[in-house]
């Protein structure tokens, strides 16, 4: 396993992934949508792998819907930066993080532009199910 770790400017919400492969074999999916495109973002994700996020203060914690308005897009109210998107189905919580938001130099394989608005929402879940994170924990602080 390949362990990173990242987060917002911050430090509200941070993140570790593990991933089962040599990063350089992951084309970073850069979707094609206004928030997205906005945001210059590029997503990674592992369904063999795992996410861990840590939110240090929720109420500093924006969960976004666009779109389709199916999945949460986890931007941070202080600094801005969109750190990743969760998709929640009876109870299995699936994940993918934006490689921005990755500290340090990674060799990712080249970005690959794709268009979930050409999906239906039946479509873009499965997709999801097929590619994102599906070992995802979110732990919130609590004072």
């Amino acid at each position: 396993m390949y362990k990173s770790v990242g987060g917002c400017h911050c430090g509200n919400i941070s993140f570790v992934i593990e991933i089962s492969n040599d990063p350089a074999s992951y084309n970073p999916r850069a979707c094609d949508c206004p928030l997205c495109s906005t945001h210059g973002a590029s997503y990674i994700s592992d369904k063999k792998g795992s996410l861990a996020i840590k939110i240090k203060n929720e109420a500093s914690l924006s969960k976004y819907r666009q779109g389709s308005k199916i999945a949460d897009f986890l931007i941070c109210k202080n600094c801005g930066v969109l750190v990743g998107v969760c998709y929640e189905e009876q109870g299995c919580l699936y994940g993918s993080v934006n490689t921005r938001a990755i500290q340090g130099s990674h060799d990712f394989g080249e970005r690959q532009i794709i268009s979930p608005r050409q999906f239906t929402d039946v479509e873009r879940i499965k997709r999801w199910k097929d590619l994102w994170f599906s070992n995802v924990k979110i732990e919130i602080k609590t004072t």
